[in-house]
């Protein structure tokens, strides 16, 4: 076999190869030959089919099969002799394979780059710390209130925080697209449900009330014909209801669980998983750190293959809710979008593998199953969890993959130059997205 590499940018190449006929033959006979033990044709008895039958009424199909097979196998055969690394699979161009005439082929494909990572004594990154407050704690016990609150009717005006129940329609440019008339929908006002602006035109009105407004769309609005235009809205108030709260008593706390009753063991477990959602938060922020060090100080050249199936597989969930709402998406638009976070998560992923190979960072079972149990913990039945993960090796892998960024995680805070920042638990949760 000959191989000869063309050099197209720095990390595009064009792999030549040549496989001599015989090779092909060789193969193509051997393939045949197991083939007369099997096949079956008519006039002759199995295993008694001449070679020449065979050969004739198979032999191209083989040659094409065998063809195939070394294309794969020499391409790979031929980057490990020239101590190449893929990014990605080749696109097979100029191929020609006559018979008699061998196989030649043109492999073009992009090669992983080579760079050498930054001393991790050399990032600085931002350690996190954080505590509950009582007051955190309050605030807590107030939310599982508002999660219990029952509506009483009141005959008065509406007001914020009341729940009306209204029918509606509304139009634009004298089309209707609430598909008729909406009826008896419950809306929290001041509970930000429906668009700006909306819930407000909701206050200072009775039970049979009839009224009308316009409003303008926001421009980032899913609805593209509605993004940005304003529409009439035509509204019956059918009921004004008030939130009735429970007392937080013995009663309220046994609903949760806490059979005894006590308020101070509710404070307690409230305070416990809190401080629990608090530590993985508190991880996260200083993952984030760690990772956006790792990105800024290790700038490196991308393959386009691995950027494009990158994106690929961002844009899906797009994709998938676009085709469910029956809308058109524009995907080079999202895809613009998408190509900076593609960028980072693929230099990471080539970052985070040099780290792993200098530092010899390996997957620890003992450490994939604390993160399961850690996981499984705040469910009723945690061996249940448990086991789910590890049924199944996909979702195995999952943890198996984010220990291993932790790991790396505390290798570079082992290493690094470290800032302590304290942040208030309610900012810390409410930017890892659970506001409080």
């Amino acid at each position: 076999m000959q191989v000869s590499v063309e050099v197209t940018s720095d990390l595009s190449r064009n792999m030549k190869v040549i496989v001599p006929e015989e090779k092909i033959q060789q193969q193509v006979d051997n393939r045949l030959k197991s083939m007369s033990q099997k096949v079956k044709i008519d006039g002759f008895r199995p295993g008694k089919v001449p070679a020449s039958v065979i050969r004739k009424q198979y032999g191209q199909q083989v040659r094409h099969e065998v063809i195939g097979d070394l294309i794969q196998s020499s391409f790979q055969e031929g980057v490990r002799g020239e101590n190449l690394h893929p990014a990605g699979s080749p696109e097979i161009r100029e191929a020609r394979f006559d018979e008699g005439e061998g196989l030649e082929y043109v492999a073009h494909f992009e090669i992983l780059p080579e760079f050498v990572i930054m001393p991790l004594e050399t990032l600085e990154v931002t350690e996190f710390q954080s505590s509950v407050e009582d007051a955190d704690v309050d605030r807590m016990i107030e939310q599982l209130v508002d999660q219990k609150k029952k509506w009483e009717t009141a005959d008065r005006e509406s007001q914020k925080g009341d729940q009306v129940t209204i029918s509606f329609e509304g139009t634009h440019d004298g089309e209707n697209f609430t598909q008729g008339r909406t009826e008896d929908f419950p809306v929290e006002i001041g509970s930000g449900q429906m668009i700006p602006g909306f819930e407000d035109q909701l206050v200072g009105h009775r039970a049979g009330d009839r009224f009308e407004f316009d409003i303008t769309f926001p421009e980032n609005y899913q609805g593209p014909k509605l993004a940005g235009k304003t529409a009439h809205f035509e509204i019956e108030l059918i009921r004004v209801a008030e939130p009735v709260r429970p007392a937080v008593d013995e009663i309220f706390v046994r609903s949760f669980g806490v059979e005894s009753g006590s308020l101070d063991e509710f404070r307690a477990d409230i305070r416990s998983n809190m401080e629990r959602e608090m530590k993985r938060a508190i991880r996260a922020r200083t993952k984030t750190s760690v990772m956006d060090q790792l990105f800024e100080r290790n700038p490196i050249q991308l393959p386009e293959v691995l950027l494009r199936e990158e994106l690929a597989e961002l844009i899906k969930p797009y994709q998938e809710s676009a085709r469910k709402r029956k809308q058109t998406l524009n995907e080079t638009e999202i895809k613009e979008q998408l190509s900076p976070l593609a960028r980072r998560r693929v230099s990471l992923g080539l970052v985070l593998g040099k780290v792993m190979e200098a530092h010899e960072v390996k997957h620890q079972p003992e450490r994939v199953r604390a993160a399961i149990d850690e996981l499984a913990s705040s469910y009723e039945d945690p061996e249940e969890v448990v086991r789910w993960y590890y049924a199944d090796p996909a979702r195995t892998q999952e943890i198996i993959n984010m220990t291993m960024e932790d790991q790396i995680v505390d290798l570079v805070l082992g290493k690094a130059k470290k800032t302590l920042e304290s942040i208030e638990f309610q900012k810390l949760m409410q930017a890892a997205g659970n506001p409080v």
